[in-house]
């Protein structure tokens, strides 16, 4: 995207930018605290996510920051190697890593992921956000924002949260969690429509806003509907610069001689970059204007913004699926979004920090639940379902996997499947029987076609087809329409046919290339 083009839907950008933002800011938190990791290493990871890797990125609509799915790797790595400093020199090396593998032209995998299992996983990530965020909305807090796997930090899993929240309902919490909804619904389906300004002023916003001054009357007020400190967001105060510039860290290069150092750089490598380039697909499927992200800029982007965000003390990035659909349902157009989000998070971290910890956790939640349901519309399934099982069975899959487990076990369950869909349809399309004939003396000829590609998936098939060859009979071979057949069924009819005169099998080949033993 050129320059002078950045600014051409700023009307659109700037709104969504500020809901985004708003977004980022707990999840930025929450994943800080279940990573392990000073709170303020997640504020810098979205920062760089926002501005760096939004200013090198070729997405359109992604946005990227500190990721749910690496908080666990996160947690252990600090641990194994004693230090956060060691650690950061670890997400350098990632960064590194993914550079290169950008320049290595590694991206292409992106377009190995299936379909059905990119809806699955935006489906799946949809109802986690909502399932995830119900406690949020009711006032139970105890579970980080950003968890996204099935057992938590806390020890309770996703449904026994929700079990644990409606034993203990915060009122003021609840209230503004359905006051809040209820506006965003009616913003979204009727005051759009009215009128522009509604456009441009995003619900969530507004949400916010409602949010602080109901927070601010509860306290000062006499019913018991005041929030608690785990109830609202709690980002780093600093004073002055000298107390922000402080909370910064640097990397310790000492450790560079470390080989858990290089291993954990390249776990944080791969992991990272799967999930940006799963992120990308789906990102690009929801895009209105079906633009598409190019992966390798992207790799060395996220390259990029590990490198800077582990000299200064940050978390590891990643493209993110929730502030990327968040960006996508309230009216983002181009990247500057992204950049926007984070250049709010890098002045708000220094100005207004106090104000942005009166926001109830509660609000944020009404606008994930939005975010998550329109992920997960029921019509989805039913479109799903029409389109037959070998796209409906890995589409749940994924889906229940990622509820079930987390999102990068989610969607290798998902693709476990898409594989067996598509092996037991290239088995089912080896060959085809032309036709079958009887010459005047009674005898049976049966012609066999085989297909473009024959693969030693094939193998089974091709067997099965040849052992049903009557006796007394001939069989044809054609090859002629193959551009490749796997040596090990090249094999299977060079057998076949030196085996076929005990059952008096008459066997002809066109096109047969036989295999050359050197």
């Amino acid at each position: 995207m050129k320059n002078n083009n950045l600014f051409k839907e700023f009307k659109n950008d700037l709104p969504a930018s500020i809901v985004v933002f708003f977004v980022a800011v707990p999840l930025c938190l929450g994943i800080a605290l279940a990573s392990g990791a000073p709170l303020f290493s997640g504020i810098i990871a979205g920062i760089v996510g926002g501005i760096i890797v939004g200013i090198a990125s070729g997405s359109p609509l992604g946005v990227s920051g500190p990721a749910a799915g690496l908080a666990v790797i996160v947690l252990t790595a600090i641990g194994t190697l004693g230090s956060f400093q060691a650690f950061l020199l670890s997400v350098v090396i990632a960064g590194i890593i993914q550079l290169a593998l950008g320049f290595a032209k590694a991206g292409f995998i992106a377009y190995f992921f299936p379909s059905s299992v990119i809806k699955g996983m935006l489906t799946g990530i949809g109802l986690l956000i909502i399932l995830k965020q119900i406690p949020h909305a009711l006032g139970w807090d105890k579970d980080p924002e950003g968890d996204d796997a099935f057992i938590q930090a806390d020890g309770q899993n996703t449904f026994s949260e929700i079990a644990k929240a409606l034993d203990f309902i915060t009122p003021g919490a609840a209230l503004i969690a359905v006051i809040s909804l209820a506006i965003l619904i009616l913003w979204d389906s009727v005051l759009t429509k009215k009128h522009k300004i509604f456009q441009l002023i995003q619900g969530p916003i507004v949400v916010v806003i409602l949010g602080i001054v109901m927070n601010y009357l509860f306290k000062s007020g006499t019913l018991n509907f005041s929030l608690a400190e785990d109830q609202v967001v709690r980002l780093p105060v600093a004073n002055n610069f000298t107390e922000f510039f402080n909370q910064f860290t640097f990397p310790d290069f000492s450790a560079i001689t470390n080989l858990e150092v290089w291993k954990i750089g390249l776990v944080m490598a791969i992991v990272a970059s799967l999930e940006t380039l799963l992120c990308v697909e789906a990102t690009d499927k929801m895009d209105p204007d079906k633009r598409v992200t190019p992966t390798n800029r992207e790799l060395k982007a996220q390259g990029l913004g590990n490198i800077v965000s582990g000299l200064i003390g940050g978390l590891p990035v990643t493209q993110v699926i929730v502030r990327s659909s968040a960006n996508i349902n309230f009216g983002g157009k181009t990247k500057l979004s992204a950049i926007l989000h984070g250049v709010f998070l890098l002045v708000s971290a220094i100005t207004i920090a106090g104000l942005l910890n009166m926001i109830p956790l509660a609000s944020l939640a009404a606008i994930l639940l939005m975010v998550g349901y329109k992920l997960a519309k029921p019509m989805l399934f039913k479109q799903m379902y029409r389109l037959g099982w070998e796209q409906f069975i890995p589409f749940v899959a994924t889906v229940v996997g990622i509820l079930a487990t987390d999102l990068l076990r989610g969607i290798t369950i998902g693709m476990l499947f898409g594989i067996f869909y598509t092996l037991r349809h290239s088995y089912r399309n080896s060959h085809y029987m032309k036709e079958t004939v009887t010459t005047e003396e009674g005898q049976e000829v049966h012609h066999i076609v085989l297909a473009e590609e024959v693969s030693f998936f094939n193998k089974a098939s091709v067997i099965k087809e040849l052992e049903e060859i009557p006796k007394n009979s001939k069989v044809i071979i054609d090859c002629t329409k193959s551009k490749s057949i796997a040596y090990d069924v090249v094999e299977l009819i060079r057998d076949f046919r030196s085996n076929a005169k005990t059952k008096n099998i008459a066997v002809e080949t066109v096109n047969f290339i036989e295999p050359s033993l050197k």
